[in-house]
């Protein structure tokens, strides 16, 4: 359908790619830690949401032109840069009275899970390297000469997005329960609020050392 070929080799292949720890777990996981599993699940919808928007850039060219153009390239990669690093510095000078608890107020929660949802949305939205990984990946799986290839790297994109964000609601809730002692501490909360302040930093300094290839 579409021209997709070797379509278990693909799910395979996106599993692996799923449960392979790297800096979306983490800030997930830390999320998690922070508010529990809301926090964590808003984080996980947020960066699944930052990918929806790669790959429809992808299905639309967009993820080429950003590939083929140093100066697209290099606006994303700064304004990416730029938006991880101001994100990390105001993590790493919150107070402990300022953070977010599960115990806040129905209305202070959901504006802190707003703000979780996009910071990691536009963590993915704003990172160049997540556009040129769906534009390598997905084709290898859609044959040169389909017509319909946009479609089809929509749907292989939106599996590919649904079973990460069913592995990253998992994480969420895991780390959510065993951390949930945790959350009483705000000594332990300022931690790890300088924790993902550092997260946010090193991401930002490693987008910005990005060459385009």
């Amino acid at each position: 359908m579409f021209g997709i070929h070797e379509f278990w080799l693909f799910i395979l292949s996106g599993l692996l790619l799923n449960i392979t720890p790297g800096p979306d777990t983490a800030y997930i996981i830390g999320r998690s830690v922070q508010m529990g599993w809301r926090g964590g699940a808003a984080a996980a919808l947020g960066i699944c949401t930052g990918c929806l928007v790669h790959v429809f850039a992808a299905a639309l060219g967009l993820s080429a032109l950003l590939a083929a153009s140093s100066v697209a390239f290099t606006v994303v990669k700064w304004a990416g840069a730029a938006y991880l690093c101001f994100i990390g510095i105001q993590l790493l000078l919150s107070r402990p009275g300022a953070m977010p608890s599960a115990d806040a107020a129905p209305a202070s929660d959901a504006i802190s899970l707003r703000q979780v949802f996009w910071q990691g949305a536009l963590t993915n939205v704003l990172n160049p390297k997540v556009a040129l990984f769906f534009l390598a990946f997905l084709p290898q799986f859609v044959a040169a000469d389909s017509p319909h290839k946009a479609a089809a790297f929509v749907l292989l994109g939106l599996i590919f997005i649904f079973n990460g964000m069913l592995w990253c609601l998992g994480v969420a809730a895991f780390a959510a329960r065993a951390a949930r002692s945790i959350r009483q501490s705000g000594h332990a909360l300022l931690w790890i609020n300088r924790a993902l302040g550092g997260l946010f930093i090193y991401l930002g300094v490693r987008i910005a050392l990005l060459q385009a290839r």
